[in-house]
């Protein structure tokens, strides 16, 4: 945890004297000092938080025959159905979008900020240098995320309304932990009835015309091995007896040590990276198969 106690800035730009965030209400890491004050304003809500249920088609099992993980083992399927607690990552797979790409191109830098994800989720280069990177190629103000909110709403995978209401029904609780961005994420949250508190992820920061100034490094997923901080903190202090993380990418892959995840779910309806996929306890392409994995 150490790390996690000190507040500031990364900055994109020259840093400033005073600081702003906005955001929509959000859980706090708690072991965070609060050594400086900022002000906090709230982001102006979009006037909807209905979803898109992607129309694309989960890529298929029968393309990639190398693999030897698309069955689950008997060990595999007993955890699945004790999990007390299931992480999702965000991009890619509850969303069929990776979002920080998505505002990229709504905001003109879409295909160089595109090439940097691709790094950075195949594990190529520390996450904390890619997020960096991807942000100071366009820079959002406050108000281009707020269009953005208001004119892209999210695009969820096909099946994951469905698995996360049946995991609520089954008293298995649910959490958001992404690289994205809070002020993208918390419309999704909204949508499939996840708690508030239970999203870990990033914080844009801007100053008091709007303008960007950075992220938050304070915040677990921030950097590379943040994932696997925030699902050990989960943890810990809620006392899962088992936890299952999901996700498509070598930072969800990471949340599998000890003290985190019991296994890792890879996921590639969207994306599949092999080397990720060649590591997982699992690997699905369509969400189906571990909804009726559950009965």
């Amino acid at each position: 945890m150490e790390g996690l106690a000190s507040s500031r800035i990364i900055p994109i730009q020259a840093a400033c004297k005073r600081h702003y965030s906005s955001f929509l209400p959000t859980f706090s890491f708690q072991l965070r000092k609060n050594t400086k004050r900022v002000q906090v304003w709230m982001m102006k809500r979009p006037n909807s938080f209905d979803s898109i249920t992607a129309s694309v088609q989960p890529l298929q099992a029968s393309t990639t025959g190398q693999f030897d993980n698309k069955q689950p083992s008997k060990e595999v399927l007993e955890l699945w159905r004790s999990a007390d607690a299931v992480c999702f990552d965000v991009d890619s797979t509850v969303c069929v979008d990776e979002g920080i790409d998505e505002l990229a191109e709504f905001c003109g830098a879409g295909k160089a900020v595109a090439e940097w994800t691709a790094r950075a989720m195949g594990g190529s280069v520390p996450f904390e240098e890619a997020l960096a990177a991807r942000l100071s190629l366009f820079k959002p103000s406050l108000a281009q995320v707020q269009d953005f909110l208001e004119k892209r709403p999210p695009r969820l995978s096909p099946g994951i309304d469905e698995l996360v209401k049946k995991l609520r029904a089954r008293n298995t609780d649910v959490y958001l932990i992404s690289g994205g961005f809070r002020q993208m994420i918390n419309p999704v949250a909204s949508i499939l009835g996840i708690p508030q508190e239970n999203i870990f992820a990033n914080q844009l920061l801007f100053g008091s015309s709007g303008e960007f100034l950075g992220f938050d490094p304070n915040e677990p997923t921030s950097r590379s091995g943040g994932k696997a901080t925030a699902v050990q903190h989960i943890r810990k202090v809620q006392g899962y007896k088992v936890l299952v993380m999901i996700g498509d990418g070598a930072t969800d892959l990471e949340a599998r040590k000890p003290g985190g995840a019991d296994m890792f779910i890879c996921y590639a309806g969207v994306e599949l990276r092999e080397a990720v996929a060649a590591k997982a306890n699992w690997l699905v392409f369509n969400f189906k198969d571990v909804i009726n994995a559950l009965d």
